[in-house]
């Protein structure tokens, strides 16, 4: 049986698990990867957001990464 970290209530995964342990492969992946990933995934998204609301854009495109 695994025990696994409640995530905290403001923190929501914008990553599936098993797609990244599918692109892994036969390396093992710990919960602080996942974490650090999400992290950088959203900080991502936002920057991207920031730069569609600078050219007056609603659409988040993928030039905006």
């Amino acid at each position: 049986m695994e025990v696994r970290k409640m995530a905290k209530k403001n923190e929501k995964a914008l990553v599936v698990k098993s797609a990244v342990r599918e692109v892994v492969g036969n390396f093992r992946v710990s919960e602080d990867f996942f974490e650090e990933l999400n992290k950088q995934v959203e900080s991502l998204v936002k920057r991207a957001v920031e730069r569609a609301k600078a050219n007056g854009r609603k659409t988040v495109r993928g030039a905006d990464l």
